[in-house]
């Protein structure tokens, strides 16, 4: 054989050898196990990264995982755009409720009966991520968040004061910081509206309306919001705004965090998601207590709201794995993780898990004294309009402000319902 007829022969085995390698390399880039996670928390990236997916590959080496966040205001038509043209991940992170319900009902999320784990959560825990009827639940409860009031130890110590149980020892407790201190006693302002349903309303409330039970008999139209139960809550309201500091209806929510991480206030109205910002900030010593319960009453009841879970795109390529995952994502290993990754986001799931965040143990603990509920106008009545959660920001500000009676607020709140809902009619 010729040089030239060497070199075209040497030529024609390389190119043949880059094409099997090239397509041996893509053979096992498609068989290779990659599962994508969609999700809205990219504040958490470096802890998904570095921590929770190294941990899953300790068991799991041939299954690589990525975490892939968009921006919280997007998150929700990037995912649909993705949806609607096949390219969205394996996992979808879930909202809860109806937004959620939608995606599964579009076929977008499969029915999660049967997974190996799901047995480790609760009707509560699963309340926010399953059909109406209760058959299919369609998303892996992750995380929850827990209300209570956060106060400043220090202040305490300073004025003896003793952690208030009840509704009588709560209002004691905010006369003796007022009278004999210049604190602001309950550091919370009505400004941003939100907070007087999130931190007030739902906070205390579920104590008079007896959690899970009231909650379902508001669905069922058995109890009105112009019942004794609901009225009681905006009168223990209406007496907080002497407390509240002056200036208080200006008062944003990022003010509020402001005022008692420089020591100025003594109890600030919480959810433990407030716990991270408070660790970076405040330089004293902070506590926790569950809400107050009404004089009389032994049994307590906390709102552990249901926030985050994760759902099998239907259109997924790799649903053994996918299912795999979710199967570790019930486990106490990851349920311990989790939460103490993100202090003031708890597992859902019901496996002992220690926390060593002081503060965030102090909020979990609670589901061991407390009966547990979740937000009453999250399930099917916010779904209508006037939108009952919107209503309850208004109506709750009024009471705070001292615009509005208890009764009248149960009254309106109760009209606006039954404008759109048939059990109200």
């Amino acid at each position: 054989m010729s040089n030239s007829h060497m070199k075209k022969a040497t030529k024609t085995i390389a190119a043949l050898a880059a094409g099997v390698a090239l397509a041996s390399t893509s053979f096992a880039a498609i068989s290779a196990e990659k599962l994508v996670i969609e999700s809205w928390r990219n504040d958490d990236s470096k802890i998904w990264s570095d921590v929770i997916i190294p941990e899953f590959n300790k068991s799991h080496p041939d299954i690589e995982v990525v975490f892939a966040p968009t921006t919280p205001a997007d998150y929700v038509p990037v995912l649909n755009a993705k949806l609607k043209a096949g390219t969205a991940g394996d996992l979808i992170t879930c909202k809860p409720f109806d937004a959620s319900l939608s995606l599964y009902n579009k076929g977008h999320l499969d029915s999660l009966n049967g997974l190996d784990g799901l047995e480790n959560f609760s009707d509560v825990a699963k309340s926010a991520w399953i059909t109406d009827d209760g058959a299919n639940p369609f998303c892996l409860p992750m995380a929850s968040v827990i209300h209570g009031f956060i106060y400043n130890k220090e202040i305490f110590a300073e004025l003896n004061l003793s952690v208030p149980k009840t509704e009588s020892e709560f209002f004691k407790v905010l006369e003796t910081i007022k009278s004999e201190s210049r604190y602001t006693p309950l550091v919370m302002g009505t400004a941003d509206q939100w907070e007087a349903a999130t931190m007030g309303f739902q906070n205390v409330g579920p104590n008079y309306w007896k959690g899970e039970e009231g909650r379902k008999n508001l669905i069922s139209g058995k109890d009105k919001l112009s019942d004794p139960q609901y009225v009681k809550v905006w009168e223990h309201m209406a007496k907080w705004g002497p407390y509240m500091g002056r200036g208080y209806e200006a008062q944003k929510y990022s003010d509020s965090q402001n005022l008692f991480t420089l020591g100025r206030g003594a109890i600030y109205p919480a959810g433990s998601w407030d716990i991270s910002t408070f660790n970076t900030q405040a330089d004293f010593k902070f506590g926790a207590f569950y809400p107050p319960t009404p004089d009389g009453q032994d049994t307590c009841y906390i709102s552990d709201h249901t926030d985050i879970a994760l759902g099998l795109n239907s259109a997924g390529k790799n649903k053994k794995s996918a299912k795999i995952f979710l199967t570790w994502m019930a486990s106490q290993e990851f349920a311990s993780l989790y939460s103490n990754q993100l202090p003031g986001f708890f597992s859902l799931s019901n496996h002992q898990i220690e926390v060593k965040d002081p503060v965030a143990q102090e909020f979990l603990s609670w589901r061991g004294q407390c009966k547990q509920t979740i937000r009453n106008s999250y399930q099917i009545l916010s779904r209508g309009e006037p939108n009952l959660e919107n209503e309850l920001w208004n109506v709750s500000v009024q009471v705070l402000n001292g615009t509005m009676e208890a009764q009248a607020a149960g009254d309106q709140a109760e009209k606006s319902l039954a404008n759109w809902y048939k059990p109200h009619q």
